[in-house]
């Protein structure tokens, strides 16, 4: 299975896309033996080329021994993309795929993605303290829409946190702006026609660990659980209370073997 969009056929070669892609020169973003993640220019355009050079046997079969699917390459990150596209949710836009060989543990791909100019991971933006309480609330509300829009429609994105966020720059000029976020790094998503309650759990935990340093606070919590549950407040603590309880024990684990010491916001909340 191969695509490359015309603004690339200048640089690569659809009939030998991947070895066109492993010759690409720009600045690594990160390698490990089984990935390669690297931003190259082309023309005036900056663009970002993931490459899987096979999982093998033993992490297929470790993920299976866990009851998870093992992510074989690219094609899943092309999957999640087009789905979370389908949904009006904004993420990477590719422009070249390719995979290649039948053997699930060799196989070869590569999904290449418009950089995203202009933008700046909401970690980043915490960091920098610039983000302002309007802002943040505003930023809780979009991320809860974001969550819960794909956990309704099967998607779960195993990696849910502030800094796989981009926020355009000037998305937001005046207190009636909604901020613009694109939602990256997709390559673990998991796609069905139903998200299971322990992968709902994990995304939303994570997004909620993540923030607890970015200033979120115990009325941005409730505010995040009322919007992704469609519910008052008080109608969703009760009805979900197990839901939650989940959600808040697992992120102040996540808390807890980072920082080595519990977060106080997430106390208050499970009491």
């Amino acid at each position: 299975m191969t695509y490359l969009d015309a603004e690339l056929s200048g640089t690569l070669s659809e009939a030998s896309l991947f070895e066109d892609a492993m010759s690409l020169q720009g600045e690594i973003f990160r390698e490990v033996e089984s990935r390669r993640t690297l931003k190259f220019q082309s023309g005036s355009r900056s663009y970002f080329a993931k490459l899987h050079f096979g999982v093998g046997w033993a992490e297929i079969f470790k993920n299976l021994f866990q009851f998870r699917l093992p992510v074989l390459g690219a094609e899943n990150e092309l999957l999640a993309i087009n789905k979370l596209k389908d949904l009006g949710i904004d993420t990477l836009t590719p422009v070249a795929f390719v995979s290649e060989g039948g053997n699930p543990a060799k196989v070869r791909s590569c999904i290449i993605t418009k950089a995203l100019e202009n933008t700046k991971s909401l970690e980043e933006m915490a960091e920098q303290d610039a983000i302002n309480d309007r802002l943040r609330r505003k930023l809780v509300i979009k991320i809860a829409q974001i969550a819960r829009n794909m956990h309704e429609h099967g998607i779960n994105h195993r990696d849910f946190y502030i800094c796989h966020f981009l926020m355009e720059k000037d998305s937001v000029q005046d207190e009636n702006d909604a901020p613009m976020l694109f939602l990256i790094d997709l390559h673990r998503a998991q796609v069905r026609s139903k998200t299971p309650k322990r992968w709902r759990v994990k995304d939303v935990s994570g997004v909620l660990f993540s923030g607890i340093d970015a200033g979120v606070t115990r009325t941005d919590l409730f505010r995040f659980m009322k919007v992704y549950s469609g519910k008052t407040l008080r109608k969703t603590m009760i009805e979900d209370k197990r839901f939650w309880q989940a959600v808040i024990v697992r992120a102040q684990k996540l808390y807890l073997r980072d920082h080595g010491a519990r977060s106080k916001d997430l106390m208050a909340l499970n009491g």
